[in-house]
C-alpha cells in the first residue's frame, strides 16, 4: 500500500483524489471570491504575469490543466485568436462547470473536458503550451502528471506551472500565522468551510519548493527550466521547455 499526503495527513494514495475532489466540490461556488480575499487580489497579477510569459501567438494550441473557473483559459483565448485553440480542463466537475458557465456568460465557448492530469486524453505532441495554475500540488502523483504534460507538448513547447512555493525566510512566521489562523476563519466566514481552507494551507507546505520542482520537471523531460519567484516566493512560476 502506497501513501501520500492530504495536507499534513498521510493517506493511501488511492484516497487522495477523492478527498481533494470533496474540497473543491465544497469551495467551487465561492472560489473566485475567496481567491480575491485570500491573496488580497494578487492572484490576478500572478496570472497576468503568467500570460505575459506565455507569449502566445495567433494560432497556438494551448492546454489549460486544472483550469477551474477559467481565468487563464480566457486570457489565453484572447491571445491565440480564432485560428488558435484553448482546451479548458479540470478533474473536478463542479469547478469546471463554474468556469464553463462563467466563460459562456462572457460569450466565450471553449472546448471543455473533465480529465485527470496523470492520464491526459490527448495525442502526443498536440499542444504548443500547457499550463497548470494552483493545481499541481493537489495531484497524487506529480511525476506522472508532469510526464504527461511533457508528452502532449510538441518539441520546443513549454509548460507553465504557477503554484504556491517556499516563501522567503524573513516572511515565514507571518506567512504561517496568516495561513493557519486567518485563512480558515475567512473560509468559515465566506464559504462556511474552515476545513477545506485549512487543507489548502497545509497542501502548500507539503508541495515541493522551487529547486525540487525544477528537478522534477527536468526528470519529466524538460531540458531547460526557469523559475520566476513572485511576491517573495509566495508563488513561483516554473517554465519548462520540452527538448
Amino acid at each position: 500500500m502506497s501513501e501520500t499526503h492530504f495536507g499534513f495527513e498521510k493517506v493511501d494514495d488511492s484516497q487522495k483524489a477523492g478527498r481533494v475532489r470533496g474540497v473543491f466540490d465544497s469551495v467551487a461556488s465561492n472560489y473566485d471570491v475567496m481567491n480575491d480575499l485570500m491573496s488580497m487580489g494578487l492572484h490576478r497579477a500572478w496570472k497576468a504575469y503568467t500570460v505575459a510569459v506565455a507569449n502566445l501567438r495567433p494560432g497556438d494550441k494551448v492546454l489549460d490543466i486544472a483550469g477551474g473557473t477559467g481565468d487563464l483559459s480566457r486570457a489565453f483565448a484572447k491571445k491565440v485568436g480564432a485560428q488558435g485553440l484553448v482546451v479548458h480542463t479540470d478533474i473536478n466537475e463542479a469547478m469546471l462547470r463554474q468556469g464553463r458557465n462563467r466563460l459562456l456568460d462572457e460569450g466565450l465557448a471553449l472546448p471543455t473536458s473533465i480529465c485527470d492530469a496523470e492520464s491526459l486524453p490527448f495525442p502526443t505532441a498536440s499542444f504548443d503550451l500547457v499550463s497548470v495554475a494552483f493545481g499541481l500540488r493537489n495531484m497524487t502523483h506529480k511525476d506522472r502528471a508532469l510526464a504527461e504534460m511533457n508528452r502532449v507538448l510538441r518539441v520546443g513547447g513549454r509548460l507553465l506551472v504557477l503554484e504556491f512555493s517556499k516563501v522567503a525566510a524573513p516572511l515565514q512566521k507571518p506567512y504561517d500565522w496568516y495561513s493557519f489562523k486567518i485563512l480558515p476563519r475567512l473560509g468559515q466566514l465566506v464559504a462556511g468551510d474552515a476545513d477545506s481552507y485549512r487543507y489548502l494551507a497545509e497542501s502548500i507546505r507539503m508541495h515541493p519548493g522551487q529547486a525540487e520542482l525544477k528537478e522534477m520537471m527536468k526528470t519529466a523531460g524538460f531540458g531547460h527550466v526557469d523559475v520566476h519567484n513572485l511576491s517573495a516566493g509566495v508563488v513561483a512560476l516554473h517554465v519548462g521547455i520540452k527538448c
